[in-house]
């Protein structure tokens, strides 16, 4: 039996609205966890050599990006671009078929994601980081639940895209 449209359109808004919410609620909640029990640069090693735990606030974007610039400038330029992409991923979701599930829940992590840095910025002017994972002396950036739901969502849209040819 076909689904009707109305089934298929709720269908549709309550994967963005329980992956992007669970992704919103789970990045904030990690990060209530990380403040309330760890000091600024406080580290907890879990993997010897390989993982920390390491309370970082990030002034910046992506890779510290623009960390240098006066709090104002920061905030402002970043609660601008998080609205216009938050706004351009909820295009992308309205015009994805409905069919395409995982790549409508790859964009819900995107949006989620980027929603959970957005209230940080909103909250504190920074984000709070503490996936701190390394070799040796070569650290990758710290990052967040909201980083890593951005990169997974980016990874399968990318896939969709560049492999699937699914026009978004």
């Amino acid at each position: 039996m076909p689904t009707s449209p109305d089934k298929a359109d709720t269908a549709k808004r309550l994967i963005i609205v329980i992956v992007a919410g669970l992704t919103l609620v789970l990045d904030q909640a990690t990060k209530l966890i990380i403040v309330k029990n760890l000091s600024l640069y406080e580290t907890i090693t879990v993997i010897p050599g390989f993982f920390n735990i390491t309370r970082i606030h990030n002034p910046g974007g992506a890779f510290g990006f623009l960390a240098g610039q006066s709090p104002t400038v920061r905030l402002t330029l970043f609660i601008l671009v998080s609205l216009m992409a938050a706004g351009f991923i909820l295009y992308m979701y309205i015009r994805t078929p409905r069919q395409y599930r995982l790549l409508l829940a790859s964009l819900a992590l995107i949006f989620g994601g980027a929603l959970g840095n957005l209230t940080d910025r909103v909250r504190s002017g920074t984000v709070v980081d503490f996936l701190d994972f390394y070799v040796r002396s070569l650290h990758w950036p710290a990052f967040n639940l909201a980083d890593s739901a951005i990169s997974v969502g980016m990874t399968v849209l990318l896939f969709y895209i560049i492999i699937k040819k699914v026009p978004v």
